[in-house]
C-alpha cells in the first residue's frame, strides 16, 4: 500500500483506447483508493470521460510533439504543474513527453518513474538516445520479462532499479459470470452460423496482428475440419483500406469465404470471449505483453499465440493454450487441428487452467498493488538521499 494523500501526475501522449492508457487509467483508479491525487498530463482522447470518473485530473498539454521546441515548454509547464500542486512523483509512460517530465522532475528534484510499455524499434545513435530516456526512471517498470531483459541488454540498468510488472485484467468484468447471458447467446449464434466452434481473431486489422497468416491458417485445413470453424477477424481497420481489401481477397482466393469473416470493431469484448471457443493472436512482430491472451483466459477461453516477446509469458503450451512458429501458417493450422482434436472436457480443463494462470500472475489488483510499492521505493529512495 503506497502512503496515503500522494499526488502523482502521470504523463502520457493521449487517451486513446491502447494498454499503456488503460494501464494508466487503473493507476489512477489505486492512487484515489488510497485517498491521492491522480494527475494525468496530456492531450486527452477518448478515454476522458473514464478518467473523470475515476477520480483522476487532466491537465491538457501538446504531448504527442517530437518537436524540440515543444519538449523544452512542455517541461517549463510540467515543472510549473509540480510546484503549484505539490506533486510528489512523476510517472512517465512514452518517449516524447517523457523528456519533458525527466527534466521538470530533476529541476524539482521529484522521484521519477517510467514505465516501458513497448520494444522501441530503432539501433542508430541517435534513436537509441530519443528511446533512453524510458531508461532513466529511479525505477524502471518493464511490463514483461521479455521488455526487461531489452531495457537490461539495451541500457544496463541496474537490477534495483528495474522491476517488472506485468499488465493485469479487471477480472471482476471479465468474468464468465458477469455477462449477460441472453447477450452471449445471441451474439455467438450471430458468429457460429451453425458451425460447432466460434474462433476469432481480435485486434485492429493491421499486418503486424496477423490476419493475413491466420487466413492462410484457416485455408491449409481439411475441408472436414475447416467446416466446424466459423472464423472472425474483429477490429477497427482505422482506414487501412486496402488492406482488408487484401484480406477480402485472399479470403475469396482460398475460398474459404464461408469459414473466415471480416466482422469489424465490437466494444463489448467480455461478450465476445464468452461468445468465442478459441481466441487467436498470432502476431508476425514481438508484442511487448499481449493483452488478448490475458483477457481470453479471464474468461476460460483457450487462446494460440505467436511464440515470441511478451506472449510467451501469458500462455503455457499445451496447458493453456498454443504457442506457435510467428508468421507460419503450417504451426498455426497444426495448433487448429490440436483444439478441434480435443475433446469437449479437455477444452474446458484447458479453459480452466488458463483462467487459473490469470488469475495467479495478471490481475488488474496485482499491477496496483504492485505499481503503489514502486511509489513507495522511490520515496523511500529520495528520503535516503
Amino acid at each position: 500500500m503506497a502512503q496515503p494523500g500522494l499526488t502523482v501526475l502521470q504523463v502520457i501522449p493521449e487517451l486513446a483506447a491502447g494498454g499503456a492508457e488503460l494501464t494508466t487509467l487503473e493507476i489512477v483508479e489505486a492512487i484515489k483508493a488510497t485517498g491521492g491525487r491522480a494527475l494525468v498530463v496530456s492531450e486527452g482522447g477518448r478515454l476522458e470521460t473514464r478518467l473523470a470518473e475515476l477520480g483522476g485530473e487532466l491537465i491538457r498539454l501538446p504531448a504527442k510533439s517530437k518537436s524540440p521546441l515543444t519538449l523544452w515548454q512542455n517541461s517549463k509547464k510540467i515543472e510549473a504543474i509540480i510546484r503549484n500542486e505539490t506533486v510528489d512523483i512523476v510517472h512517465a509512460r512514452s518517449r516524447a513527453p517523457a523528456w519533458s517530465a525527466l527534466w521538470a522532475a530533476r529541476r524539482t528534484d521529484t522521484p521519477f518513474v517510467t514505465t516501458y510499455h513497448g520494444a522501441y524499434g530503432g539501433k542508430s545513435a541517435p534513436k537509441k538516445l530519443y528511446n533512453s530516456v524510458m531508461a532513466r526512471g529511479d525505477i524502471v517498470i518493464a511490463n514483461s520479462d521479455y521488455i526487461a531483459d531489452i531495457v537490461r541488454s539495451t541500457y544496463d540498468v541496474p537490477p534495483d532499479r528495474l522491476v517488472t510488472i506485468p499488465r493485469g485484467v479487471d477480472v471482476d468484468k471479465l468474468n464468465p459470470e458477469s455477462v449477460d447471458a441472453t447477450a452471449v447467446t445471441a451474439l455467438r449464434e450471430h458468429l457460429a452460423q451453425g458451425r460447432d466452434f466460434v474462433c476469432v481473431l481480435p485486434g485492429r486489422l493491421t499486418s503486424w496482428k496477423g490476419q493475413e497468416v491466420f487466413i492462410e491458417a484457416i485455408g491449409k485445413l481439411p475441408e472436414a475440419l475447416r467446416s466446424r470453424i466459423s472464423a472472425h477477424l474483429v477490429g477497427d481497420a482505422q482506414g487501412r483500406n486496402d488492406y482488408v481489401e487484401g484480406l477480402k481477397a485472399r479470403i475469396h482466393a482460398l475460398g474459404i469465404d464461408k469459414s473466415v469473416n471480416i466482422s469489424g470493431h465490437y466494444s463489448e469484448m467480455a461478450n465476445l470471449y464468452a461468445a468465442s471457443d478459441l481466441i487467436i493472436a498470432p502476431s508476425v512482430r514481438p508484442e511487448a505483453f499481449g493483452r488478448v491472451a490475458i483477457e481470453a483466459g479471464a474468461m476460460g477461453v483457450p487462446v494460440i499465440v505467436s511464440d515470441h516477446g511478451g506472449q510467451r509469458e501469458t500462455v503455457d503450451d499445451g496447458l493453456t493454450g498454443w504457442r506457435t512458429v510467428p508468421g507460419d501458417a503450417d504451426s498455426l493450422a497444426g495448433a487448429l487441428s490440436a483444439f478441434l482434436a480435443l475433446t469437449d472436457e479437455q477444452r474446458q480443463d484447458m479453459g480452466k487452467a488458463a483462467k487459473q494462470k490469470v488469475l495467479t500472475r495478471f490481475t488488474k489488483s496485482g499491477l496496483q498493488a504492485a505499481t503503489l510499492k514502486v511509489y513507495d521505493r522511490v520515496l523511500d529512495m529520495k528520503a535516503a538521499r
